[in-house]
């Protein structure tokens, strides 16, 4: 499936998300079982996290009676502002046990700009 399919599938659950900042960076955490990496995608600017991906139904008996259906599958994504200017260059990923864990350094330091009339 080309990306842009893939960017344009709906509708999408909605992850829940963990947000941290620390002094030097921002954190974030999302658990996605029963996904493999290569179905996540991540796309980070300097204030923007997107994470898409697609959780693939198990495969039932035919003849099975549903009693309970909580579980979601299919396309998911979440797209997050972030609390500080990042440098996404240096971002790292880590996917244990259906956690993902990014970790994002904050730049150092905002650009200002002084205005005058």
């Amino acid at each position: 499936m080309s990306s842009e399919a893939f960017f344009n599938k709906s509708p999408e659950g909605q992850l829940a998300v963990d947000v941290l900042e620390t002094f030097g960076e921002i954190i974030i955490k999302t658990a996605i079982a029963g996904v493999q990496p290569s179905d996540v995608h991540i796309h980070i600017t300097n204030d923007v996290v997107t994470i898409r991906g697609e959780r693939k139904p198990p495969e039932y008996p035919k003849d099975a009676t549903a009693h309970f259906e909580e579980c979601f599958w299919g396309a998911f994504s979440r797209s997050i502002i972030l609390p500080h200017h990042v440098n996404p260059d240096l971002a790292r990923a880590d996917f244990t046990q259906g956690v993902l864990t990014l970790n994002i350094p904050k730049l150092a330091s905002e650009k200002e700009i002084a205005l005058t009339l």
